[in-house]
């Protein structure tokens, strides 16, 4: 019997799993295996973990993967496809396909038919499909200059209007706050000038690190943050909807993905509410989309092809 591989690569983390024709049988977590983030060796050690841990959860040999799909962000670039490839030849011979992140979150999410769907993770990005198979994204243009929405972008703008706010407020008052505290021991810091020659170092710190205590806290702050992260990525969505569909009455699917959107229910509720706003008819799926079913659902359907 044939089985097949889909890999969610992320910069947090990497799921693997293992399914025959029909049948989710096991998946496993590494860590991240985001090249561009962690770097090679990191994402050899997390994507052949995932698969090892996966394979032997279901009781399968590596030499019985019939076909693999790998999704992960900017992975569909050549150059880095070409090394996920090397890396996973390493371990099984598989034929194995490596395709982005939002393309096995569309998968997962409308298997073939239109939809939206939107990723908020490390880094954000909105893609679509319509009717006749034309694909759309918006955003997704990396931590630096967008990915508006994402853990990194929440994690940023978290440190912003905590600063702001001591510019505005007693600073005492606002490092004696429990969302400064929360900040101050996501990043090891002790001090708001601590926390902003962090935030200011070369390399860049790890934002991301920091929507863990922005998303469980209820400082009117932090929760101001969130809502705004909302917005932001209901607008995303917006975008890909207005091009794709740009006749208002019809009714599109949305769907979310993502560590935020699984880990921040104002997140969720504010996209929903503002995105309703900017398109009534919108229907978007309450759930947390994972992505990894997409990319096990590929592989079986490249698989069949290729058959």
């Amino acid at each position: 019997m044939p089985y097949y591989l889909g890999i969610d690569g992320g910069g947090t983390k990497t799921t693997c799993a293992v399914g025959d024709e029909t049948h989710l049988l096991a998946t496993a977590t590494a860590g991240p295996s985001n090249i561009v983030r962690v770097g090679e060796a990191q994402a050899r050690e997390s994507l052949q973990q995932s698969v090892r841990q996966a394979c032997s959860a279901a009781g399968i040999a590596l030499a019985q993967v019939a076909h693999t799909c790998v999704g992960g962000s900017g992975a569909a670039r050549a150059e880095l496809a070409a090394v996920v490839r090397d890396i996973l030849a390493e371990l099984i011979s598989t034929p194995t396909d490596v395709v982005g992140d939002m393309q096995i979150a569309l998968e997962a999410a409308f298997d073939e038919g239109p939809g939206v769907i939107v990723i908020a993770g490390t880094g954000s990005i909105g893609y679509g499909r319509d009717r006749q198979g034309k694909t759309v994204r918006a955003g997704g243009w990396g931590f630096a200059i967008g990915d508006e929405g994402s853990a990194h972008w929440l994690g940023r703008t978290a440190v912003s209007a905590l600063l702001r706010a001591s510019d505005r407020e007693p600073a005492e008052n606002v490092a004696a706050s429990a969302f400064a505290k929360d900040l101050f021991k996501a990043w090891g810091v002790g001090s708001l000038s601590d926390l902003a020659r962090a935030a200011n170092s070369i390399p860049p710190p790890d934002f991301s690190a920091l929507f863990p205590a922005v998303a469980a806290n209820s400082d009117e702050l932090a929760r101001h943050v969130l809502r705004s992260g909302g917005r932001e990525l209901a607008e995303i969505a917006a975008v890909v909807m207005r091009r794709l569909f740009p006749d208002e009455g019809t009714v599109v699917p949305v769907a979310m993905t993502g560590g935020v959107f699984r880990h921040a229910a104002i997140v969720r509720e504010v996209f929903y509410n503002e995105l309703r706003r900017l398109r009534p008819r919108v229907e978007v799926n309450p759930n947390v989309i994972d992505p990894v079913e997409g990319a096990l659902r590929a592989a079986r359907r490249a698989a069949a092809r290729r058959d």
